[in-house]
């Protein structure tokens, strides 16, 4: 459907859906739109060069993805990768970079357990980056100045940078900050991704 327009790609997503559910029967769909694998289809396969990376239900590979081609192909904008450590601190595990400490719940860090003193690959999406506010308890905060301000109506894309890297954060359309300003951002431990930056499969 990319040749067609934005308006006209939603309509055909909706009439294929229909048609699909009408057939009740099996269609095979290729795509390089990860909307459209995402709403049309009941199941996806990812593929990277020929090979299978991940099967599964839309939501299930979006949330559990197995490798990071996986996790920086759905989703749009793109999940954010972040180089980190982990270190260890009175028994504790944290993930480490430009200063910001993140700790890794406990559930997590059985598999962690092993990378300690080593680097990982941090994931973590657009939409759970957000602007701090009063009563974000549990949470890691960080300070950073905005890039790149896209206003996209019912929310905005800030465009931020952390040590060398530059992150992509959805807040909403309330927030008021302008490029070059400074902004508190916070985001829940228990929603980070870890990869292995060798070999790019995640760990958790």
């Amino acid at each position: 459907l990319s040749n067609l327009d934005a308006k006209l790609r939603v309509q055909m997503r909706v009439e294929l859906k229909r048609l699909h559910d009408s057939l009740q029967s099996t269609v095979v769909y290729v795509t390089h739109d990860q909307v459209e694998a995402m709403t049309l289809g009941d199941r996806v396969v990812v593929m990277k060069d020929g090979s299978i990376q991940q099967i599964g239900e839309p939501l299930e590979v979006y949330s559990r993805p197995r490798n990071k081609f996986v996790a920086g192909f759905l989703g749009s904008p793109a999940m954010n990768f972040i180089d980190a450590s982990i270190a260890e601190v009175d028994g504790e595990l944290y993930a480490e970079t430009a200063g910001i400490r993140v700790p890794i719940p406990a559930e997590q860090s059985r598999r962690l357990a092993s990378y300690k003193a080593q680097k990982v690959t941090l994931g973590i999406r657009p939409e759970d980056l957000h602007e701090a506010t009063v009563g974000n308890t549990g949470k890691v905060f960080f300070e950073t100045v905005v890039e790149v301000v896209e206003p996209l109506g019912s929310e905005i894309l800030l465009d931020v940078r952390v040590g060398q890297q530059l992150l992509v954060a959805r807040v909403g359309s309330s927030c008021r900050v302008r490029h070059h300003e400074k902004i508190r951002l916070v985001f829940v431990p228990e929603r980070i991704h870890f990869f292995d930056p060798q070999t790019e499969e995640s760990i958790i």
